[in-house]
């Protein structure tokens, strides 16, 4: 088994984007802004934005955090959202879901200007990647992609595993993670299929592809059985147990295997943050026509 370090990787890339602002700040006297948007107190929300905002300082980049009761109402959210749209120092956006009353997200989200969608979630940016043909025109048109998929497919890239023809299957179909990674896996020529909990023969569609996510938020629910020999596995679960953290994938049940597999922590969790920078950077490239 070979892990792939996604802290690693992470590290890299936050230096390269901590250069990239530096010589923005240089050249044109301006910093790139995130904004941030926390509702309520969920205890795991507060530690995904503490780390935002501490990944932002170190790479600097101007972070606005905004944080509400979790009885406020869709109107006060949107509010400030339109606040942020017109504020010329914030060049993202991030609403921290998932919100305590889900049914605010969509509204919410689609308030947010498909300039400052971070988390390529608006159904603009979510178009402009079903629309795309190659990897190659995203990152030539600055597309805002969701970050978890992006940071899988530089992953792969910068670990040099091939994607290029291989078949690929991604377990869990979410806005987040599953539909937009497999836009982005065939943007790179790979054959994809989306499973999800309904799939019938999951196990037989598995160990026949070459890559394999799980991400469908099961403990341990991909184990050896769904994987062949020089697999690659990217496990995208977070899961919160009695024993600790814990991906979607048995990591114990394909210890012994030759595999390529992001670990649970320090796999695809590095790299989400990571692109959320890049998000915010691509966000003030495509303001200032850059």
């Amino acid at each position: 088994m070979k892990i792939i370090d996604g802290k690693k990787i992470s590290s890299d890339m936050r230096l390269e984007i901590k250069t990239q602002v530096e010589k923005i700040k240089q050249a044109r006297g301006k910093t790139p802004g995130l904004a941030t948007i926390l509702v309520g107190q969920n205890s795991a929300s507060q530690v995904y934005i503490k780390s935002k905002i501490k990944a932002c300082q170190d790479a600097g980049i101007k972070s606005f955090h905004h944080n509400f009761d979790e009885k406020v109402s869709k109107e006060d959210i949107i509010s400030l959202i339109n606040e942020l749209n017109k504020n010329s120092e914030v060049d993202g956006i991030l609403l921290q879901l998932p919100l305590p009353n889900n049914e605010f997200d969509k509204d919410c989200i689609n308030a947010i200007s498909p300039l400052k969608d971070v988390d390529g979630l608006h159904p603009f940016n979510a178009g402009l990647l079903n629309l795309s043909k190659s990897w190659n025109e995203i990152i030539k048109k600055n597309i805002l992609v969701s970050c978890t998929p992006l940071g899988v497919i530089y992953l792969l890239n910068k670990s040099n595993i091939p994607i290029e023809g291989k078949t690929a299957i991604v377990i869990g179909r979410s806005n987040l993670v599953g539909k937009p990674l497999s836009m982005l896996l065939l943007a790179n020529n790979s054959t994809v299929i989306m499973a999800h909990s309904k799939t019938k023969n999951l196990k037989k569609l598995c160990i026949n592809a070459d890559i394999v996510v799980a991400a469908i938020g099961k403990p341990k629910f991909v184990t050896k059985d769904f994987i062949k020999e020089g697999t690659t596995v990217i496990d995208v679960g977070i899961n919160r147990t009695f024993d600790g953290l814990c991906g979607d994938v048995d990591l114990e049940s394909v210890r012994d295997m030759d595999i390529n597999i992001t670990p649970v922590p320090g796999g695809v969790g590095p790299m989400t943050i990571t692109m959320l920078l890049e998000n915010t950077l691509k966000a003030f490239k495509n303001r200032s026509n850059i």
